[in-house]
C-alpha cells in the first residue's frame, strides 16, 4: 500500500528529478582500476582535490601495483610518490598499514562490508561508502563536504555530524538513488552550490532551497 506523500516527499522527488536531468551520467572522478586502487586514491583525496590525486596515482600504481607491494614498500618510497597530495607522511602510513591489513586479514582483497572496511587504517565511513558504491554497486550515501553543506542548505538534514547526515539522507532518499544522489550533490557543489559563493540566480533548485543565506524557512 502506497503511503500518503508529504509536502517534503514531493519536494525531494522534484529535487531528484532535476538533479538527474542535469547530471544524467555521474561517476567518481578518481581514476582507478578496481577496488584497491579506488580505496588508495580515496584515502589520498582527504584535504586534496581529485585532480591532484589523479596526477599522482598513475606513477604510484605503476610502481606499487598490489596490496602486497604497498605493504612491503619502504615508507619513504610511498611518501615520495604521494608528496603532492599533502599530509603525505600520515597518508603514507595509512596506505601502507591499510594494504598490510588487506593482505593479512582479507587475503589480499578489499572487503565489501562496511564493518570490515572501517577497520582498515585510514578508512572511515565516507571512504568505505565510496568504494562500496562505485566498485561493488552497493547502495551507499557518501557524505563529503559538498554533501554536508548542500543537504543542510536544502533542509534535508539539520545535523553537523557526517554519520547523522548519512542516516538522515538514507531515510529521505530512495535507496535505489543513494549512489547517484551523493554524486549529484558533489557535481552540484563543485559547479553551482559552492561553499563561499553559491550561484543562486543560476541554480536549478533555487525555488526548492531553504538556505538561511537566501530566504526564511517556511513555518
Amino acid at each position: 500500500m502506497r503511503k500518503n506523500l508529504t509536502i517534503q516527499d514531493v519536494r525531494i522527488g522534484e529535487m531528484l528529478k532535476r538533479l538527474n536531468a542535469h547530471y544524467p551520467i555521474v561517476k567518481t572522478q578518481l581514476t582507478h582500476k578496481g577496488a584497491f586502487e579506488l580505496l588508495m586514491a580515496t584515502i589520498l583525496s582527504a584535504q586534496c582535490t581529485d585532480r591532484q590525486v589523479n596526477m599522482v596515482t598513475p606513477a604510484l600504481f605503476s610502481r606499487l601495483k598490489t596490496p602486497e607491494a604497498f605493504a612491503n614498500a619502504p615508507i619513504e618510497e610511498i611518501e615520495a610518490l604521494i608528496r603532492p597530495t599533502g599530509f603525505y607522511k600520515n597518508k603514507a602510513r595509512h596506505l601502507k598499514n591499510c594494504a598490510r591489513n588487506i593482505v593479512e586479514r582479507f587475503n589480499g582483497r578489499v572487503p565489501e562490508g562496511l564493518d570490515d572496511l572501517v577497520t582498515l587504517p585510514g578508512v572511515g565511513r565516507k571512504t568505505a561508502n565510496v568504494v562500496r558504491g562505485a566498485v561493488f554497486g552497493i547502495p551507499a550515501i557518501v557524505v563529503d563536504t559538498h554533501v554536508m553543506r548542500i543537504s543542510r542548505r536544502l533542509d534535508l538534514t539539520r545535523s553537523t555530524s557526517p554519520e547523522k547526515i548519512e542516516y538522515d539522507l538514507m531515510a529521505a532518499i530512495p535507496e535505489a538513488q543513494w549512489n547517484d544522489f551523493s554524486l549529484w550533490l558533489i557535481y552540484f557543489g563543485r559547479g553551482i552550490c559552492k561553499a563561499r559563493k553559491p550561484d543562486c540566480p543560476e541554480c536549478f533548485l533555487n525555488d526548492l532551497c531553504y538556505s538561511e543565506d537566501k530566504r526564511e524557512k517556511p513555518l
